[in-house]
């Protein structure tokens, strides 16, 4: 084991030395410290180790990480000073030029997104539904057909507060409180906060914004669920845009689909959704025999990278302005 310390770190130090770019940075850190990285990998030989060799091995690990998380703090330090250093020299300043009316500020492009959202779905007879970033575990999961050890949860981790409360891994736990708090007809959204315990790159954030829809009536059927997607996705993305619809499996939802749509092109997964689980119906209280219904969840970051032409997720929190000034 020591000799396959040795050699990841031989590896990340010579790979991390030649790298140039954030994007390469960000593919070797995952490469050696991410979920299913160099260092992930050496972690599980661990349970095959005499227990007189574990403890040994596992500060040997331990002093690896602590190795391989300075590497890529230097190597990110060194690049900011190198991109800094080539914006100063490319930008000059004319001190004489007359200063320029001073402009209005805009809203965040997550925040006009989903004001945006909410108004498209009000106006079509939704009614919005608020609920904590506190939540408990039953109607963050058993509530939705995700009962203790079910390996959904796995995909879903979140922070605990204690064994009974969390963070909400999604905004999903409003539509089990609507449920038992109103019988049929519903058509309810909600925004908010969601928490899951994911690494930081271009893509995810342990942090994020979703929309939840859902609607529970007599004779709601999958097309429904379909045509109101495809509406949405023509009025966040133009007219013209075509979507496909994928099978899919979610606890909560049966039959469950994601939804992509063609940008640039190309495909791009916009959201999940399907229709409500029998089972959620019942706990919830609502006869299932009667009434049908349909659920869907909105990454609103994701939808203000597509809207707003941003590449990297990190970009929407670092508050430049000249990104800021794309929402009018």
């Amino acid at each position: 084991m020591e000799k396959q310390i040795k050699e990841v770190l031989d590896n990340a130090t010579a790979k991390i030395a030649s790298i140039k770019t954030k994007q390469e940075l960000m593919q070797a850190s995952t490469e050696f410290l991410g979920k299913n990285g160099a260092l992930a990998n050496l972690m599980k030989g661990l349970r095959e180790l005499p227990v007189e060799q574990k403890r040994v091995v596992g500060e040997q690990l331990n002093q690896l990480r602590d190795m391989l998380n300075k590497l890529v703090k230097d190597k990110d330090a060194e690049i900011e000073t190198m991109l800094l250093n080539e914006k100063l020299s490319q930008e000059k300043v004319d001190v004489t030029i007359p200063v320029k009316p001073m402009s209005y500020g805009t809203l965040h492009p997550i925040e006009a997104l989903k004001k945006d959202l909410i108004n498209y779905f009000v106006a079509r007879g939704f009614e919005l539904k608020d609920g904590g970033d506190i939540e408990t575990d039953y109607y963050c999961f058993e509530a939705l057909n995700v009962p203790k050890e079910h390996p959904a949860r796995e995909m879903q981790d979140t922070f605990y507060i204690d064994n009974e409360t969390v963070l909400r891994t999604h905004t999903s736990a409003m539509q089990v409180r609507t449920m038992e708090s109103q019988q049929p007809p519903i058509k309810m959204i909600s925004t908010g906060n969601a928490y899951r315990i994911d690494e930081v790159d271009a893509t995810h954030s342990p942090i994020f914004n979703q929309l939840e829809i859902l609607v529970v009536d007599k004779n709601v059927t999958l097309a429904d669920l379909i045509g109101t997607i495809e509406d949405l996705i023509k009025h966040l993305l133009g007219e013209k845009t075509e979507i496909r619809v994928r099978p899919s499996y979610f606890p909560f939802t049966e039959p469950s689909i994601e939804v992509d749509a063609v940008k640039d092109g190309q495909y791009i997964e916009m959201l999940g959704a399907g229709m409500v689980h029998p089972k959620v119906l019942e706990m919830s209280g609502i006869d299932s025999n009667i009434y049908k219904g349909f659920a869907a969840g909105l990454g609103l970051d994701r939808l203000a990278m597509l809207k707003y032409g941003v590449s990297d997720l990190r970009e929407l929190y670092e508050n430049d302005i000249n990104l800021l000034k794309q929402v009018k």
